[in-house]
This record gives C-alpha cells, structure tokens and sequence, in this order.
C-alpha cells in the first residue's frame, strides 16, 4: 500500500470511528482573519437517519468569543452559501453581518446538498431534516462543535428552510428564537405552479450531472432563478450569476411534509420568539389574490400569520419592500439584516 493510500485508508477509518460513536468530526480550515471572525468546518452524524449520514455546517465565531449562536438553513435548491454568499460580502452576506455584530453563526447544507451527506433521495424529507438539524443544535450546546458550549441557540430559515426549521422548533423545543424568511402559511398557487415548472431532474442539469445524484433530486433549469426567487426586483448581474454557480437541488420528497409545515397548525407548538420576514412582492408565499398573504405592510403580514402562531411566539413580522423571495440577495438586504438584529437585540439573544 502507497503512503497516499494509507493516508486515505486512515481518514476513512477516523471517520467510520467518529459516525459510529456520534461525534463531530471534520477538517478544520483556516481562520478568516480579514473580518476577525474564525471559520471551521464541522459534520454532524446523523444515525437515526442511516449509517454514514451527516449534516456539515460552517461554524464562524467572532474574534472576541459569543455566548449565542444562529443556526442557518438554506432553502430548495440553495445551499449555505445562500446566507454565506461570497459576491459583494459587505452586502450580501448575511453570516458575515450577524458575526460583525457579535453573533456566532452555523451555516449548514442540508441533506443532499453542499458537503453534507447524499442518501437516495426518497430518503429524504423535511421531517428528517429536522432531526438532522436538531442534531446540530445538540452538538453546539454541548459543545461538541467549536469546543465551546453556547448558551442560546437561534435557528433561522429561508423558504424550505423555514418550514424545516418550524418542524425543528416545534417538534424538539431545543432553541431559544427562531426567524424565518421566504414563506408563510398561505402559497401563493399561482406563483409555485410557475415556479415549479421550471424544475428538472439534478442529473439533466449541466452543472450538476457530475455528482452522481439520482432523478429524485431536483434543481432549477438554467437562467430561471431570477425569474423563480428574485422578480420584481432586478438583482445585480454578479449575484444572479454567483446564484447560477452556487445551485444545488431539493428531493422531491422534502415536498410534502414541507406543505405540511404550512398547512397543518404546526407552528403553533413553537413556544419561543419568532420574526416572520417576507419579500413585499414574494411570489411563492404572498399575493392574496392568488392564495398568497397580503404582504403589503407588516401589519398586514402580522394579521395573515398571527393564527398560527401561539401568544408564546411573541409574533413579530417584517416586509421588505419590492423584494421577492430571496431577501438575502435583494439590493437592500441590509434593511432587513439590521431589522433581525433589532429584534435579536430587543430578546437580549
């Protein structure tokens, strides 16, 4: 056996070792010193969801140490760069921002994704990845991510991260606040159909028929993000181009539970405080003409999603005007980056 393979074999069998004893392993990068802030990559296993399966996540801390952390998960078809996103930082970047402010964060793919694990894709469902989540707020308050314990937990969502994050939040009660962004509990039919319909098998997709997933996993034909997640808003062309780049996919059985999150009373188990943000024009989950809610103003947000929530919720919500889906790419992202940092402040979190 060559060196090289030795070294192979031992990486294989350090990790075998780790999944089987149910610690966090991964290879530890470089701190990024420009912003003060030290990244790390971190892998949760996951055994109830199969032998060998993980979730991966980027822990990023500030400089001078936080006792809080926010758990980020990225929607269909997104990866973590969705709140990691690499064009024009000083805007875009919404770990960045929450580190500046003094907030740790863990920007996590999920199941299928980025670098986390890729089981067969009806293997895959909200509700797991949930569990996979859950997994990962366990391991950070124990301390068995960043060798530190931290004391409050915020998980924050983005559309399909949003309603695994509402199971997340209902189901384990682990977390101290909870944000969700790109979605509420009434779909907008109209803007979904059209939205879904430029969906295609990940294997016919140029950029991504090299990963050896199967025809369950799905992902957006090419040059129709802008038109899915952005419109009315015309984003810049670098981040609609590094959007293109960055895809990723969604299994077709995270769908229904997934609905489920927003048509079944679920979120009203959540017993934490809980900030709703939308885009104004978001054409997945507002327009009230299409079954959408009337995300005008956040008074009208409030009133649409104030029922499925409990008094427990403290129900805060936030529209960001002319935005579409993705808040975090829109050209004024950072009204509403300094929006959840209010709230975050007023919680003392």
């Amino acid at each position: 056996m060559t060196h090289r393979s030795r070294s192979r074999a031992a990486a294989v069998l350090t990790a075998c070792l780790a999944m089987a004893v149910g610690v966090v392993f991964g290879p530890a990068s470089a701190p990024a010193s420009a912003d003060s802030v030290a990244c790390h990559e971190y892998s949760v296993p996951v055994p109830a969801l199969g032998p060998g399966t993980y979730m991966a996540g980027r822990l990023c801390s500030p400089a001078a140490g936080s006792g809080t952390v926010m758990v980020l998960v990225p929607g269909a078809t997104y990866n973590s760069t969705y709140w990691d996103f690499p064009y024009d930082p000083s805007v875009y970047n919404f770990r960045q921002a929450m580190n500046a402010s003094g907030y740790a964060t863990m920007t996590v793919d999920r199941l299928g994704t980025g670098a986390s694990s890729k089981p067969l894709s009806p293997a895959v469902t909200s509700e797991g990845q949930a569990l996979a989540v859950h997994q990962v707020i366990q391991a950070l308050r124990a301390g068995r991510v960043g060798g530190r314990a931290f004391a409050k937990v915020l998980l924050g969502g983005h559309s399909l991260g949003s309603t695994i994050s509402i199971w997340e939040a209902a189901t384990y009660h682990d977390v101290d606040g909870v944000l969700l962004t790109g979605v509420s509990h009434s779909v907008n039919t109209v803007g979904l159909a059209l939205v879904l319909a430029s969906f295609l098998p990940a294997p016919l997709d140029p950029g991504l028929a090299g990963r050896g997933l199967d025809a369950g996993y799905l992902t957006t034909e090419p040059g129709t993000r802008v038109s899915d997640f952005d419109a009315p808003d015309i984003p810049d062309p670098g981040v609609a181009a590094t959007d293109e780049a960055t895809k990723d996919v969604l299994s077709a059985t995270e769908a229904p539970d997934a609905l489920g999150a927003v048509l079944l009373p679920v979120s009203v188990s959540i017993d934490v405080p809980v900030l709703l943000a939308d885009g104004q024009d978001d054409q997945l989950f507002c327009g009230s003409l299409t079954g959408g809610d009337d995300c005008s103003t956040a008074a009208a947000l409030a009133a649409g999603e104030a029922p499925y929530f409990s008094s427990a919720a403290h129900l805060e919500t936030y529209v960001l005007p002319g935005s579409g889906h993705d808040v975090n790419l829109a050209p004024d992202t950072q009204l509403y980056q300094q929006e959840v940092l209010r709230w975050m402040a007023s919680w003392s979190f």
